[in-house]
C-alpha cells in the first residue's frame, strides 16, 4: 500500500473521529512514526475539510513548546495546527461537552497579527513589527487517539491535538511586558492548577511565535493580517471535567477565564 493512500487513510480515521466523537488507535501505524511530512499532509486533508464545510481560519497554535514534552516524544523542534473560527469560544458560554475529546487546558501567550507577514525572511523585528497586540488565552487540547496514545506524527496529523481556545481582551502595549519572566496562575474552582512562567515557552513566547513565522514563510503560507497565534503553554496542562471552570492570569495581560458544560 503506498504513502498516498495511508495518508488518506489515517485522515478519514481522524476525522471520523472529530465527526462522530470518538477515538481511534494511533495513526503512526498508518504514516510512521517519524514522517513529519506525512503528519502534516493528513492534517491538511481535514483542515481543507473543515473549510469545506464553511469554517475559516482565524490562526495557528503552536504545540511541543516544552523541551521536556519534545524529549518525551523524541523531536528536538514544536509543531504547528491550525486554528478556525469555530474553534474560538467565548468566556461567557459554557463550551458543549459533546464537542470535545479527552479534554486538557493550559495556559498561553496569543498574539494577534495587525498586517500580513512576507514571504520571504522573517526577523524578530519583522515579527515584533507585525504583532498588534497580545493577549492572555487558554487553549483547550484534545485528542482523538486512545488515551493520549501519542507520538509527534500522532499529534501533528491530529491538528496538533488542537480543540478550543478562548483570549481575553487585547493588549496593545504588548512590547511593555516582560514575556520572558511573566508569571502565569489558572485555578479551576478557585484552585491553583497551573502555574509557570513565560520563559517555558521556548525562553520566551516570542521565540516560539518566530519559529511559527519563518516555518509558514518557507510553506509558502506565510501568517497574515488578523492571524491569532497561540505560543504555547506556559505551565502544566491539567485535564478537563465536565462542568469544570478555569480563570488564568498572566502578569500585564490580565486574565481569561472558561467554562464547560457537564456531560450529555
Amino acid at each position: 500500500m503506498d504513502e498516498t493512500v495511508n495518508i488518506q487513510q489515517a485522515a478519514d480515521l481522524l476525522w471520523d473521529c472529530l465527526t462522530q466523537g470518538k477515538t481511534c488507535p494511533p495513526v503512526r501505524e498508518l504514516i510512521g512514526s517519524d514522517d513529519l511530512s506525512a503528519a502534516y499532509a493528513v492534517q491538511n486533508i481535514n483542515t481543507q475539510r473543515k473549510r469545506a464545510r464553511g469554517e475559516s481560519i482565524v490562526g495557528v497554535k503552536i504545540g511541543l513548546t516544552s523541551e521536556a514534552v519534545q524529549r518525551q516524544l523524541g523531536v528536538g523542534q514544536p509543531d504547528y495546527g491550525v486554528l478556525t473560527n469555530a474553534m474560538r469560544v467565548s468566556q461567557d458560554h459554557p463550551v458543549k461537552w459533546s464537542e470535545l475529546s479527552q479534554p486538557k487546558a493550559e495556559m498561553e501567550v496569543g498574539f494577534i497579527l495587525g498586517k500580513d507577514l512576507p514571504q520571504g525572511e522573517i526577523t524578530l523585528d519583522v515579527l515584533k513589527d507585525a504583532i498588534s497586540a497580545a493577549v492572555a488565552s487558554i487553549e483547550i487540547v484534545g485528542s482523538r487517539v486512545e488515551n493520549w496514545d501519542i507520538r509527534i506524527t500522532d499529534t501533528i496529523a491530529d491538528n496538533a491535538s488542537a480543540s478550543h481556545f478562548v483570549i481575553g481582551d487585547e493588549v496593545a502595549n504588548w512590547a511593555s511586558v516582560d514575556l520572558v519572566n511573566c508569571k502565569m496562575e489558572m485555578t479551576r474552582a478557585g484552585e491553583v492548577v497551573s502555574q509557570g512562567r513565560g520563559s517555558a515557552c521556548m525562553g520566551d513566547p516570542l521565540n516560539a511565535a518566530l519559529w511559527l513565522a519563518q516555518t509558514m514563510a518557507e510553506l509558502g503560507t506565510p501568517l497574515k493580517e488578523g492571524y491569532i497565534i497561540l505560543a504555547g503553554a506556559l505551565g502544566p496542562m491539567v485535564p478537563v471535567n465536565p462542568g469544570d471552570s478555569f480563570i488564568g492570569n498572566i502578569e500585564g495581560l490580565g486574565s481569561v477565564s472558561v467554562s464547560f458544560g457537564t456531560a450529555e
